[in-house]
């Protein structure tokens, strides 16, 4: 049982003490050292290429987080940045007023999302999400919400409840994906008083296996929204632009009313957008305010054109599902191989999720730490935690090698669990 040496991570381990005088736990959010394993991984980055990450010690890592989902193409991604800077110096980003490349995007947009006949632009996925309650709300006139996914870290949706009065959410309803029968059954009891039905149409639930839509799901949402009046929103932050250009509306073929993109669009630079039909959307034209200082800031927006642009050129959604496939069939063969481990495989070609939810469940953290401090030491950038992802910069090689750290690094928590 042979165990792969511990890093060195001593510079990122000073760094950590020094932001805990500076910073309310020295690094906030889903970056925070305790939603990896502690001691283990790297707390600050120094650089990063293509679909490789640099520590501030030194060490490189084949990386499978891509930001949380932003990094489509890569780091550092040329073609893209190029034309961000050919804006800052040539033109400039922030102004009084906003550029025309709005009108551009909102035009690519409508050209390759299904539900996408009008654009209002954002920065963050939370920031769109809200957005997207708030213009359901006032078209319908309508308060209470039904959701199913992580919808950020705004008053209305997240589970950690602290600094928030019960007021804010107690109009919200969650329900499980694939579960049909809960949300009729939610429906039938609030329908009339329901503003909307967001959820993310492919399912990657926190820290748990991610799923499909199992037949007749999403239809049955669809028609569901529909009897009772709702809106259906579509949470695409980490699918548009990675199972489809299109998201997953376009792969599974159910439209909704709003959808709510950013993440991959942009390849890193912030922009997210809530984008629908134009009934709907008009009601954030007349009935509410939405504004900010930075929202107009072209930037993002020739990134995402720039992004756009290149995922159509080189037809990067078709390659990333090449290379996840192939990824994806080695894992499964490493899974099968070292059954003793407990492991599963997840998601689909260009999202995926090892967890170890089967075998003892005594054991099952212990055997998930084991597992990924083996892959982090080994050079392999997961987090237990997260799903991961495929971007167009991984290689086969890249992957090949992933594929073998994983036979050893599963055979180590096999062996050690046996």
């Amino acid at each position: 049982m042979k165990e792969a040496p511990k890093l060195n991570l001593k510079r990122s381990l000073e760094l950590f003490e020094d932001a805990l005088n500076l910073v309310p736990g020295g690094v906030l959010g889903a970056r925070r050292p305790a939603d990896f394993i502690m001691g283990e991984y790297p707390i600050f980055l120094e650089y990063g290429k293509g679909c490789k990450l640099t520590d501030v010690d030194g060490n490189e890592y084949i990386d499978f987080l891509c930001g949380y989902g932003p990094i489509i193409l890569g780091y550092r991604e040329d073609e893209v940045d190029d034309a961000v800077i050919r804006q800052i110096k040539d033109k400039g980003f922030c102004f009084t007023l906003t550029q025309r490349y709005q009108n551009d995007l909102a035009r690519k947009l409508n050209e390759v999302i299904p539900s996408a006949e009008m654009s209002i632009f954002l920065k963050t996925g939370s920031d769109g999400t809200t957005a997207a309650i708030r213009i359901a709300r006032a078209y319908t006139n309508r308060v209470k919400i039904m959701r199913c996914g992580y919808h950020g870290w705004h008053d209305w949706c997240i589970e950690m409840k602290g600094g928030i009065p019960e007021k804010l959410y107690e109009d919200v309803h969650g329900f499980r994906y694939n579960d049909l029968d809960e949300i009729e059954d939610l429906m039938k009891k609030h329908g009339d008083q329901t503003a909307a039905i967001i959820m993310t149409p492919f399912g990657h639930p926190l820290h748990q296996k991610m799923e499909t839509p199992k037949p007749g799901f999403l239809e049955g949402v669809r028609k569901l929204a529909d009897k009772y009046g709702a809106v259906l929103v579509f949470d695409e932050v980490r699918t548009c632009f990675r199972l489809r250009m299109g998201g997953a509306q376009e792969l599974y073929g159910v439209t909704p009313d709003l959808t709510v993109l950013g993440k991959g669009m942009a390849n890193g630079y912030a922009i997210s957008v809530v984008a629908g039909k134009k009934d709907v959307m008009m009601a954030s034209a007349s009935k509410l305010f939405i504004s900010s200082t930075f929202f107009p800031n072209s930037d993002g927006y020739v990134a995402a054109l720039k992004t756009i642009e290149v995922l159509e050129r080189e037809h990067v959604i078709d390659a990333i599902w090449k290379k996840g496939d192939y990824l994806l069939k080695g894992i499964r063969k490493v899974i099968d191989r070292h059954q003793n481990a407990g492991a599963e495989l997840s998601g689909v070609a260009p999202m995926f999720f090892v967890t170890f939810t089967k075998g003892d469940p005594n054991t099952t953290r212990g055997r998930r730490t084991d597992f990924f401090t083996q892959m982090i030491r080994k050079g392999f950038f997961f987090t237990p935690h997260h799903h991961g992802y495929i971007c167009y910069r991984h290689t086969e090689p890249d992957l090949g090698k992933t594929i073998q750290a994983m036979d050893e690094s599963m055979a180590y928590v096999s062996e050690k669990y046996k």
